[in-house]
């Protein structure tokens, strides 16, 4: 791939190896400081004409955790939906859906990170034996069948139940429907990694 800013990749990514290899060597330059990929203006107009992204990765709202950035990826390369502790709703899978199915992409990417805020929430909420009010409430009650999962009363519980979300919602994405029949035809695959704020690494989930 060349390392111009405003260049498009030499050729289509339209496998899940394919398409996983690219964010993980993204992330390599990342980590090594050296990416390719500046956020220029030259880069948006490249892209403008069409898309033909090779992942969507779903992740937290957290602003320390910009996708684009950690991946070393330029415009067009990947879809991103965001929301706290990438809890799910129906725009979350309608969004996934519709980039597996009208825009092709090969992989699904489903990324936690340490220390984040909204399970650490989560976890002192049902310790406390508190319930948020509002749609607050909402993300703490999609984060805590990961935390019963793993125990609240485990001192590492905001970790463990961080990488069980991570695995929970993994689950959750490839029972949509044309995800699930794209995984089935072998063009599609969903996997779970996390994002570690101090070294910049992304680590993915067995």
């Amino acid at each position: 791939m060349t390392t111009h800013p405003s260049a498009a990749p030499s050729a289509p990514i339209t496998t899940p190896a394919e398409a996983l290899a690219e964010l993980l060597a993204g992330n390599k330059r990342f980590v090594s400081g050296h990416p390719e990929h500046g956020h220029r203006v030259a880069a948006a107009a490249a892209a403008s004409g069409g898309q033909q992204p090779h992942a969507v990765v779903i992740g937290c709202i957290d602003s320390r955790v910009p996708l684009e950035a950690i991946f070393d990826q330029t415009f067009g390369s990947i879809c991103v939906v965001r929301s706290g502790a990438h809890v799910v709703d129906r725009a979350v899978l309608g969004s996934v859906g519709f980039a597996v199915s009208a825009l092709g992409v090969p992989l699904v990417v489903v990324l936690g990170h340490k220390r984040c805020g909204a399970v650490a929430a989560t976890v002192e909420a049902l310790r406390a034996g508190e319930h948020p009010a509002g749609d607050i409430g909402y993300l703490v009650d999609e984060i805590t069948p990961a935390v019963r999962a793993v125990g609240v009363d485990d001192p590492d519980a905001p970790e463990k139940a961080m990488r069980a979300h991570v695995g929970r919602t993994v689950r959750r994405m490839q029972t949509i429907d044309v995800v699930a029949d794209a995984i089935t035809a072998g063009r599609v695959d969903v996997v779970g990694a996390v994002y570690d704020l101090d070294t910049g690494t992304v680590e993915i989930l067995p």
